[in-house]
């Protein structure tokens, strides 16, 4: 089995699985990071998403954006691993210690902000795989609607309908969820 070529569909050079590891290695551990809120779920994501284009082994794997691809990628593999740990992911130490303005958090103030964060991974792992995908590079990593239509080849109105029901769900669950709690 031969190892993995990756081709950018516009430019039909072929890359190598290392090149390829070595040139979005930082933007796919960013995006999984990003997800799953954790440094050891990220490093499993990266190691995944590049063991999976290895293992394709024959060939090119064609595609019109490498990058793109890729990116998309690890943020399907970090909502798998949430889906199927359905566990509380862990805290960073720095996070749990301070405040994003740098001054020192009360202990409840922290409990109360990692339990949120692990609710909110929880409840966007639990929607729809491409509604978690569009959530994802919308708020968690920014992007506009017309990059994620043109990421995932879908229509910007296809992208903002698919934004407002998982909002629109999440906001359900967060009340009902706010509502449970003594």
């Amino acid at each position: 089995m031969q190892p993995a070529v990756v081709s950018d569909t516009a430019s039909r050079e072929p890359f190598g699985l290392e090149s390829a590891f070595l040139e979005h290695q930082r933007r796919v551990f960013r995006a999984a990071f990003r997800i799953t809120g954790n440094a050891q779920d990220a490093e499993d994501v990266l190691q995944t998403v590049f063991l999976r284009l290895a293992r394709q082994g024959e060939g090119t794997l064609a595609v019109a954006n490498p990058s793109s691809y890729l990116y998309r990628a690890a943020i399907n593999a970090a909502l798998d691993l949430l889906r199927a740990r359905r566990e509380r992911p862990s805290v960073a130490l720095e996070e749990a210690q301070n405040s994003p303005d740098g001054s020192a958090r009360r202990p409840d103030q922290v409990h109360e902000a990692a339990e949120l964060r692990a609710w909110l991974r929880r409840a966007i792992a639990s929607l729809p795989p491409r509604a978690a995908e569009v959530f994802a590079l919308r708020h968690l990593e920014g992007l506009e609607n017309k990059e994620i239509a043109r990421a995932l080849g879908m229509s910007r109105v296809a992208v903002a309908v698919m934004l407002h029901r998982a909002r629109h769900r999440l906001q359900q669950e967060f009340r009902a969820m706010k509502r449970s709690r003594p």
